[in-house]
């Protein structure tokens, strides 16, 4: 790791931290905890059962994307997504970590590895670009609930900039994929020494999953029915706890929230990002503050409870891959 990336993501954990505690503080922890206990122990296994479901939305758009693989292998690229979300958020590395071993995932399944690279690339442009597409609905949202008042010029500025940031990652992502190669051949000759030509294999891969053009649509489609499923979750928590949000709301909230977590994504785990966004947004558009924080901290909760079994599952098949190979 660089000598200026590991203090940078340390400054940026340290003010995560502290925007995460400002927001708690600010919403009275007593009082967010007393709505979270509302959930109990059915309502938080039932939220994290919906989370999983999405999950398979999510395996499903990554294995529209991929060339020769059949729909039989949706349990695996599940287990992708999974592996690749429990790494960015509790993992100090981001989300590049989690694609990163992910991939690693999948080519020890013994699918080709070029394959799964460009895989990778295509699932993640449909899914930034599905993303755009609900982050302009929870903009438009935004627009209409507050036109007229003085919270709208408020707002205008950061999120224009925060949509501008999110258009220039897509179109950086879609405009400069041949840049991306060289990356992906580096991460592929780190991964497995000696491996030559990554760049020309990959760029080949690349152009034969474009050329499908049916699958990713599909990808694109299933992408964005995993974001509108993720962000219905939130409304789901809400009601176990007893709170009534209209469910177009909640969408609108967690689009925004979505995206401040996108254009941050070098703050690991997204920490302090999430939880001020919730401070800031939510009450604009009607959900007290304490019941926004509650969500916030239910949202980390199944995060922990979903990604620290993941990674322990993961840990336990590389040890066994090493221990065969021995």
């Amino acid at each position: 790791m660089s000598r200026f990336v590991r203090p940078g993501l340390l400054l940026a954990t340290i003010a995560g931290l502290a925007a995460a505690i400002w927001s708690f503080g600010a919403a009275g922890i007593g009082d967010v905890l007393a709505i979270v206990a509302r959930l109990g122990v059915a309502g938080f296994a039932l939220y994290c059962a919906w989370s999983l479901g999405v999950f398979a939305i999510l395996g499903a758009a990554w294995l529209a994307a991929i060339r020769g693989e059949g729909w039989g292998r949706i349990g695996l690229f599940t287990g992708g997504r999974l592996l690749r979300e429990a790494a960015s958020d509790l993992l100090p590395f981001s989300q590049i970590g989690g694609i990163i071993i992910s991939t690693r995932m999948l080519t020890a399944a013994g699918i080709g590895r070029w394959r799964v690279y460009a895989s990778q690339i295509a699932d993640t442009t449909t899914e930034l670009a599905s993303q755009l597409l609900f982050t302009l609905y929870g903009f438009g949202f935004v627009g209409v609930m507050l036109v007229g008042t003085r919270h709208l010029a408020a707002v205008r500025g950061p999120a224009l900039a925060a949509l501008a940031a999110l258009v220039a990652i897509v179109a950086l992502l879609v405009a400069a994929q041949r840049w991306m190669l060289p990356i992906a051949g580096g991460i592929a000759r780190h991964l497995l020494p000696g491996a030559t030509g990554a760049t020309a294999e990959i760029d080949a891969e690349l152009r034969a999953t474009y050329a499908r053009r049916g699958r990713v649509l599909l990808s694109f489609a299933l992408n964005l029915l995993g974001w509108v499923a993720s962000a219905g979750g939130a409304w789901v928590a809400l009601r176990l706890m007893g709170i009534a949000c209209p469910i177009a709301t909640v969408l609108a909230i967690e689009s925004l929230i979505f995206t401040l977590r996108s254009v941050a994504f070098a703050v690991p785990g997204g920490i302090g990002v999430q939880e001020a966004g919730y401070a800031l947004i939510a009450p604009l558009l009607g959900l007290p503050l304490e019941s926004a924080m509650a969500l916030a901290l239910a949202k980390r909760a199944r995060d922990i409870a979903i990604a620290v079994p993941t990674l322990i599952l993961w840990q336990l098949a590389e040890a066994r891959a090493v221990t065969r190979r021995a």
